[in-house]
Protein backbone atom coordinates (compact mmCIF):
# COMPACT_ATOMS: atom_id res chain seq x y z
CA UNK A 1 0.00 0.00 0.00
CA UNK A 2 1.73 3.48 -0.61
CA UNK A 3 0.26 6.81 -2.19
CA UNK A 4 -4.05 6.08 -2.33
CA UNK A 5 -3.59 4.97 1.48
CA UNK A 6 -1.52 8.54 2.51
CA UNK A 7 -3.95 10.92 0.11
CA UNK A 8 -7.10 9.38 2.31
CA UNK A 9 -5.71 9.35 6.26
CA UNK A 10 -3.23 10.90 7.49
CA UNK A 11 -3.71 9.84 11.17
CA UNK A 12 -4.92 6.25 11.94
CA UNK A 13 -5.52 5.15 15.47
CA UNK A 14 -5.71 0.95 15.73
CA UNK A 15 -6.22 -1.07 18.73
CA UNK A 16 -5.33 -4.72 19.12
CA UNK A 17 -2.10 -3.61 17.32
CA UNK A 18 0.35 -5.75 19.01
CA UNK A 19 -0.59 -8.77 17.23
CA UNK A 20 -1.85 -10.55 14.32
CA UNK A 21 -4.02 -8.20 11.85
CA UNK A 22 -3.46 -4.99 14.10
CA UNK A 23 0.39 -4.95 13.51
CA UNK A 24 -0.01 -5.94 10.45
CA UNK A 25 -2.47 -3.06 9.24
CA UNK A 26 -0.05 -0.39 10.93
CA UNK A 27 3.07 -1.71 8.97
CA UNK A 28 1.06 -1.46 5.76
CA UNK A 29 -0.12 1.98 6.87
CA UNK A 30 3.28 2.90 8.09
CA UNK A 31 4.67 2.46 4.73
CA UNK A 32 2.00 4.18 2.68
CA UNK A 33 3.31 7.52 4.75
CA UNK A 34 0.19 7.63 7.37
CA UNK A 35 0.69 8.33 11.30
CA UNK A 36 -0.24 5.11 12.84
CA UNK A 37 -0.96 5.45 16.55
CA UNK A 38 -0.81 1.31 17.69
CA UNK A 39 -2.52 0.58 21.02
CA UNK A 40 -2.82 -2.39 22.96
CA UNK A 41 -1.69 -3.98 26.56
CA UNK A 42 1.59 -4.52 25.85
CA UNK A 43 3.92 -1.53 25.89
CA UNK A 44 6.96 -4.39 25.28
CA UNK A 45 5.13 -5.78 21.85
CA UNK A 46 4.35 -1.98 20.76
CA UNK A 47 7.71 -0.20 21.34
CA UNK A 48 9.07 -3.18 19.52
CA UNK A 49 6.49 -2.68 16.50
CA UNK A 50 7.35 1.11 16.31
CA UNK A 51 11.01 0.76 16.15
CA UNK A 52 10.22 -0.87 12.93
CA UNK A 53 8.78 1.95 11.29
CA UNK A 54 9.12 6.33 12.65
CA UNK A 55 5.34 6.28 11.56
CA UNK A 56 4.11 4.33 14.34
CA UNK A 57 3.80 5.56 17.56
CA UNK A 58 3.10 3.79 20.46
CA UNK A 59 -0.03 4.34 22.56
CA UNK A 60 -0.30 1.85 25.18
CA UNK A 61 -4.13 0.75 27.03
CA UNK A 62 -6.63 -1.38 28.56
CA UNK A 63 -9.61 -1.32 26.28
CA UNK A 64 -11.93 -2.30 28.55
CA UNK A 65 -11.24 0.73 30.64
CA UNK A 66 -13.03 3.79 29.45
CA UNK A 67 -10.99 6.53 31.01
CA UNK A 68 -7.46 4.61 28.88
CA UNK A 69 -9.46 5.00 26.22
CA UNK A 70 -10.36 8.46 26.53
CA UNK A 71 -6.82 9.70 27.04
CA UNK A 72 -5.05 7.66 24.41
CA UNK A 73 -8.01 9.48 22.07
CA UNK A 74 -6.92 13.40 23.69
CA UNK A 75 -2.99 11.73 23.27
CA UNK A 76 -3.34 11.05 19.64
CA UNK A 77 -5.38 13.94 19.07
CA UNK A 78 -2.72 16.40 20.79
CA UNK A 79 0.40 14.61 19.26
CA UNK A 80 -0.58 13.06 16.03
CA UNK A 81 -3.66 15.36 15.40
CA UNK A 82 -7.46 14.28 13.93
CA UNK A 83 -7.89 11.05 13.84
CA UNK A 84 -8.98 10.22 10.48
CA UNK A 85 -9.70 6.47 10.69
CA UNK A 86 -9.43 4.45 13.90
CA UNK A 87 -9.73 0.77 13.53
CA UNK A 88 -11.48 -0.71 16.64
CA UNK A 89 -9.59 -4.15 16.51
CA UNK A 90 -9.09 -5.18 19.93
CA UNK A 91 -9.75 -9.01 21.11
CA UNK A 92 -9.32 -12.13 22.64
CA UNK A 93 -10.54 -15.84 21.76
CA UNK A 94 -11.06 -18.90 24.06
CA UNK A 95 -12.54 -22.19 22.85
CA UNK A 96 -15.44 -22.71 25.24
CA UNK A 97 -18.84 -24.67 25.19
CA UNK A 98 -21.43 -25.77 27.72
CA UNK A 99 -19.50 -28.29 29.40
CA UNK A 100 -16.81 -25.96 30.25
CA UNK A 101 -18.56 -22.79 30.53
CA UNK A 102 -16.91 -20.35 32.48
CA UNK A 103 -19.17 -16.75 33.18
CA UNK A 104 -15.94 -14.74 34.35
CA UNK A 105 -14.16 -15.78 31.20
CA UNK A 106 -17.14 -15.30 29.15
CA UNK A 107 -17.62 -12.13 30.40
CA UNK A 108 -13.83 -10.92 29.89
CA UNK A 109 -14.28 -11.68 26.04
CA UNK A 110 -17.62 -9.34 25.98
CA UNK A 111 -15.66 -6.50 28.09
CA UNK A 112 -12.61 -6.81 25.33
CA UNK A 113 -14.07 -7.50 22.15
CA UNK A 114 -18.09 -5.47 22.71
CA UNK A 115 -16.73 -3.60 25.86
CA UNK A 116 -13.06 -2.71 24.25
CA UNK A 117 -14.70 -1.10 20.99
CA UNK A 118 -17.42 0.36 23.17
CA UNK A 119 -15.04 2.72 25.30
CA UNK A 120 -12.86 3.71 22.19
CA UNK A 121 -16.43 5.09 20.09
CA UNK A 122 -17.17 7.57 22.91
CA UNK A 123 -14.39 10.00 22.34
CA UNK A 124 -14.36 9.33 18.74
CA UNK A 125 -17.95 9.92 18.21
CA UNK A 126 -17.68 13.31 19.77
CA UNK A 127 -14.55 14.19 18.01
CA UNK A 128 -15.88 13.27 14.52
CA UNK A 129 -19.46 14.46 14.95
CA UNK A 130 -18.28 17.85 15.98
CA UNK A 131 -16.23 17.81 12.96
CA UNK A 132 -18.56 16.06 10.66
CA UNK A 133 -15.91 13.44 9.13
CA UNK A 134 -13.83 10.28 10.14
CA UNK A 135 -14.03 6.97 9.61
CA UNK A 136 -14.60 4.07 11.73
CA UNK A 137 -14.18 0.60 11.25
CA UNK A 138 -14.85 -2.16 13.56
CA UNK A 139 -13.54 -5.86 13.36
CA UNK A 140 -15.68 -8.41 14.13
CA UNK A 141 -15.96 -12.07 12.20
CA UNK A 142 -17.61 -14.20 10.34
CA UNK A 143 -18.18 -16.06 13.73
CA UNK A 144 -20.41 -13.46 14.39
CA UNK A 145 -23.13 -14.61 11.65
CA UNK A 146 -24.70 -17.72 13.45
CA UNK A 147 -24.24 -18.97 17.24
CA UNK A 148 -21.03 -21.83 16.28
CA UNK A 149 -20.34 -25.10 18.58
CA UNK A 150 -17.60 -24.25 21.08
CA UNK A 151 -17.86 -20.27 21.11
CA UNK A 152 -20.07 -19.80 23.80
CA UNK A 153 -18.32 -16.60 24.91
CA UNK A 154 -16.69 -15.26 21.69
CA UNK A 155 -18.98 -16.16 19.03
CA UNK A 156 -22.30 -13.75 21.48
CA UNK A 157 -19.45 -10.81 21.39
CA UNK A 158 -18.70 -10.89 17.56
CA UNK A 159 -22.50 -10.87 16.95
CA UNK A 160 -22.66 -7.81 18.75
CA UNK A 161 -20.28 -6.30 17.56
CA UNK A 162 -21.88 -6.82 13.65
CA UNK A 163 -25.03 -5.25 15.31
CA UNK A 164 -23.32 -2.11 16.82
CA UNK A 165 -22.02 -1.74 13.39
CA UNK A 166 -24.89 -1.57 11.60
CA UNK A 167 -27.06 0.74 13.78
CA UNK A 168 -23.52 3.40 14.01
CA UNK A 169 -23.87 3.10 9.84
CA UNK A 170 -27.64 4.09 9.97
CA UNK A 171 -27.10 6.16 12.97
CA UNK A 172 -23.52 7.91 11.76
CA UNK A 173 -23.71 8.14 8.53
CA UNK A 174 -25.81 11.12 7.95
CA UNK A 175 -23.25 12.80 10.67
CA UNK A 176 -20.63 12.82 7.95
CA UNK A 177 -19.08 9.45 9.63
CA UNK A 178 -18.30 6.40 7.89
CA UNK A 179 -18.81 2.83 9.38
CA UNK A 180 -16.88 -0.07 8.13
CA UNK A 181 -17.65 -3.73 9.19
CA UNK A 182 -14.66 -5.55 9.16
CA UNK A 183 -15.82 -9.60 8.97
CA UNK A 184 -12.44 -11.55 8.64
CA UNK A 185 -12.53 -15.78 8.42
CA UNK A 186 -9.86 -17.46 9.60
CA UNK A 187 -6.35 -15.77 9.74
CA UNK A 188 -2.72 -17.29 10.71
CA UNK A 189 -2.34 -14.95 13.90
CA UNK A 190 -1.55 -16.19 17.36
CA UNK A 191 -5.13 -16.04 18.06
CA UNK A 192 -5.79 -18.86 15.85
CA UNK A 193 -2.34 -20.62 16.75
CA UNK A 194 -3.57 -22.38 19.93
CA UNK A 195 -7.12 -23.49 18.02
CA UNK A 196 -6.64 -27.78 17.36
CA UNK A 197 -9.72 -28.40 14.70
CA UNK A 198 -9.66 -27.35 11.43
CA UNK A 199 -9.30 -24.08 9.85
CA UNK A 200 -10.54 -23.92 6.34
CA UNK A 201 -9.34 -21.08 3.73
CA UNK A 202 -6.75 -19.65 6.33
CA UNK A 203 -4.69 -16.46 5.15
CA UNK A 204 -1.81 -15.12 6.24
CA UNK A 205 -2.14 -11.83 8.42
CA UNK A 206 -0.39 -10.19 5.63
CA UNK A 207 -3.27 -10.41 3.04
CA UNK A 208 -6.22 -10.12 5.70
CA UNK A 209 -4.70 -6.14 6.16
CA UNK A 210 -4.30 -5.78 1.92
CA UNK A 211 -7.95 -6.66 1.53
CA UNK A 212 -9.05 -4.50 4.95
CA UNK A 213 -7.57 -1.50 3.59
CA UNK A 214 -8.47 -2.15 0.01
CA UNK A 215 -12.14 -2.49 1.30
CA UNK A 216 -11.29 0.90 3.30
CA UNK A 217 -10.33 2.73 0.98
CA UNK A 218 -13.15 2.04 -1.16
CA UNK A 219 -15.50 2.68 1.96
CA UNK A 220 -16.89 -0.32 1.95
CA UNK A 221 -19.64 -1.16 4.53
CA UNK A 222 -18.67 -4.95 5.08
CA UNK A 223 -15.61 -5.96 4.23
CA UNK A 224 -15.78 -9.81 4.69
CA UNK A 225 -13.06 -12.38 3.58
CA UNK A 226 -12.00 -14.97 1.91
CA UNK A 227 -15.37 -15.13 0.45
CA UNK A 228 -14.85 -19.10 0.20
CA UNK A 229 -15.45 -19.12 3.81
CA UNK A 230 -18.03 -16.27 3.96
CA UNK A 231 -20.00 -17.05 1.23
CA UNK A 232 -21.26 -20.47 2.78
CA UNK A 233 -22.16 -19.17 6.42
CA UNK A 234 -23.97 -16.25 4.63
CA UNK A 235 -26.11 -18.46 3.20
CA UNK A 236 -26.42 -20.82 6.83
CA UNK A 237 -27.64 -17.64 7.89
CA UNK A 238 -30.79 -17.61 6.13
CA UNK A 239 -31.41 -21.24 7.25
CA UNK A 240 -34.22 -22.19 9.48
CA UNK A 241 -33.38 -22.98 13.36
CA UNK A 242 -34.18 -26.74 12.84
CA UNK A 243 -31.95 -27.64 9.71
CA UNK A 244 -29.20 -25.25 11.47
CA UNK A 245 -29.20 -27.03 14.31
CA UNK A 246 -28.63 -30.45 13.35
CA UNK A 247 -25.71 -29.14 10.69
CA UNK A 248 -23.75 -27.51 14.02
CA UNK A 249 -24.28 -30.79 15.71
CA UNK A 250 -22.60 -32.32 13.32
CA UNK A 251 -19.64 -29.57 12.95
CA UNK A 252 -19.45 -29.54 16.83
CA UNK A 253 -18.46 -33.60 16.49
CA UNK A 254 -15.46 -32.48 14.38
CA UNK A 255 -14.13 -30.23 16.65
Amino acid sequence: MDGNVSARWKTVWITGASTGIGRELSLQLARGGVRVAASARSREKLEALAAEHANITAVPLDVTIAADAAAAHARISAELGPIDLAVLNAGVWDQMGADNYDAAQAMRTMAVNYGGAANALAPLLTDMRARRSGHIAIVASVAGYRGLPKSIGYAPSKAALISLAEVLRLDAAPQGITVSLINPGFVDTPMTAVNKFPMPFMITAEDAAARILRGLERQKFEIVFPWSLALPLKILRALPYPAWFALARRLSGKM
